[in-house]
């Protein structure tokens, strides 16, 4: 209860006191599905956030909590929700859309799902669905601690789509609601550079690569973003991935 409790922006810190509180409750009860769905969600969220130092072994032990959650529970919303995390952190954001509506269906009012979803439909290409979904979050959930990471999210729809000063104004409010947040860093680079902004942009690149050690910020290469639909992938390498480059971003 602590741990679910912990109403904080996340940031690497945040993330490893949760983390921790989520583990000791596991320990002391290791059939608690909850314990187990928190502490996937956690894990899966923080890979996906860019805070952890061992992404892959946090996805991998997320799944297999996630796994055992959900067959306990088939109808536990928290169990599904930690598997749509998962799935999302491993790029199947198809694959992840269902569990997250299971999670709707039983709580049509949890909004890091309705948010969730809308990462999804961005990244397989319904794009004019995500910003409906994030501003129904924001508005059931105003001061949730998790609403810089839609303010994030509502910025990347306007970037992609050329509205580079619409970007930069949600992109701005994010950073000053969660500025350990790495990814704000990084649309910030790009939105800057795409406006001729240079040094700025050269500023919040360094600051993502700083705030984010998984080294995805460091070239064009390790950015992952051609996982994505086709038309998702070409709208971002003619906006983000350009602004990026111009940002001073290698390619390898």
């Amino acid at each position: 209860m602590r741990a679910i409790t912990w109403l904080k922006p996340r940031s690497r810190d945040e993330y490893a006191k949760a983390v921790n509180l989520f583990e000791r409750a596991l320990a002391l009860d290791a059939g608690s599905i909850e314990a187990q769905s928190w502490l996937a969600t956690e894990l899966a969220s923080r890979a996906l956030d860019g805070l952890t130092d061992t992404p892959a072994a946090d996805v991998a032990r997320a799944e297999e909590l996630a796994r055992q959650a959900v067959t306990a529970s088939p109808r536990s919303q928290h169990a599904h929700f930690a598997k749509g995390q998962v799935l999302r952190a491993q790029l199947r954001p198809r694959e992840a859309i269902p569990e997250y509506e299971t999670v709707i269906a039983f709580n049509r009012n949890h909004v890091n799902a309705l948010a969730a979803i809308g990462w999804c439909k961005l990244y397989t290409g319904s794009i004019e669905e995500v910003i409906p979904l994030l501003e129904q979050a924001i508005r059931l959930s105003p001061r949730d601690p998790n609403i810089g990471a839609w303010y994030n999210r509502i910025g990347l729809v306007h970037l992609v789509r050329s509205r580079i000063g619409e970007a930069i104004f949600w992109f701005e409010k994010a950073r000053s609601i969660n500025p350990a947040q790495s990814s704000v860093h990084s649309y910030l680079a790009a939105s800057y550079a795409l406006k001729g902004e240079t040094e700025r942009a050269a500023a919040e690149l360094g600051e993502a690569r700083r705030l984010n050690r998984d080294g995805r910020y460091t070239s064009i290469a390790r950015l992952g973003f051609r996982t994505m639909m086709p038309m998702v992938r070409e709208l971002f390498e003619t906006t983000y991935i350009a602004g990026l480059r111009k940002a001073g971003m290698p390619e390898e």
